[in-house]
């Protein structure tokens, strides 16, 4: 049986560990020593490494890990020294798993960003691992790409079927949802979302995962073709915005403002 579970790292990063009880898949390692006291406490080795983006926060703990254990490192070109590079449409299989990941070229936080869509051959679901593209009720920052990019990235992931349970790389849920009520102070959605998110903050756990349909329900940056987002930019900034790509742009340079 297959467990996702998240190894909290620095002040706000999650690693997910992909395992069978066994042997883990590991997401993003921004640094080793969190996660091989990790995998020790549970009797786990590491099988395999994903990246998604070049960023040291993801890619730092790298060179130790692979101190302590000779693994396969995938990743885009530029995600670390050691990655086999990865590119749109392509599958990664892992049998020992009976997982699958297609890798989605989701340009915008960094030009080649890559998010990774796990199967399983018990057809149990969807499993998007999308780094810092996509975040609950937010989406990553355009250090490089530009907002038409993130833009059609998030319109790709927000295609994917509803159920499709969503892993991002940071706890940023509260920051975004305090943005969002901005933008939509009355999506009754939103605000339950809120509700949880506290509870689960209190408890301290993870306020992830989160199923794409309910992001398409709560984060503003999923909604820029709906009426109440567009109203709400184009009052921020005194113009009128075309719903879309317009839209996104002025919400995340409204976001960029706090």
């Amino acid at each position: 049986m297959i467990k996702i579970e998240a190894i909290p790292t620095f002040q706000d990063n999650y690693v997910w560990a992909i395992h069978n009880g066994h042997v883990a898949i590991l997401v993003d390692p921004g640094e080793a020593r969190p996660i091989l006291a990790w995998l020790r406490e549970r009797n786990l080795s590491a099988a395999a490494i994903l990246v998604t983006h070049h960023h040291h926060d993801h890619v730092g703990g790298i060179a130790d890990i692979l101190k302590a254990v000779s693994i396969p490192v995938y990743g885009p070109a530029r995600g670390a020294a050691q990655s086999i590079a990865v590119s749109e449409g392509e599958s990664l299989d892992f049998a020992e798993f009976g997982l699958n990941f297609r890798v989605m070229h989701t340009p915008g936080h960094t030009l080649d960003h890559v998010c990774y869509l796990a199967s399983d051959n018990q057809d149990s679901g969807l499993h998007l691992f999308c780094g810092d593209t996509l975040f609950s009720c937010g989406c990553g920052r355009l250090f490089e790409g530009t907002p038409a990019e993130m833009y059609d990235s998030l319109t790709r992931l927000a295609q994917l079927p509803e159920q499709t349970q969503v892993y991002c790389a940071h706890e940023y849920t509260l920051a975004n949802i305090a943005f969002a009520l901005e933008v939509e102070p009355e999506n009754p959605d939103l605000i339950a979302r809120h509700a949880e998110a506290l509870e689960l903050r209190k408890q301290g756990k993870a306020t992830l995962p989160v199923s794409i349909g309910r992001e398409c329900r709560t984060n503003p940056f999923l909604r820029c073709d709906l009426r109440a987002p567009i109203e709400a930019a184009s009052q921020h900034f005194n113009k009128p915005l075309r719903p879309g790509a317009d839209t996104f742009a002025a919400i995340r340079a409204w976001k960029d403002e706090e």
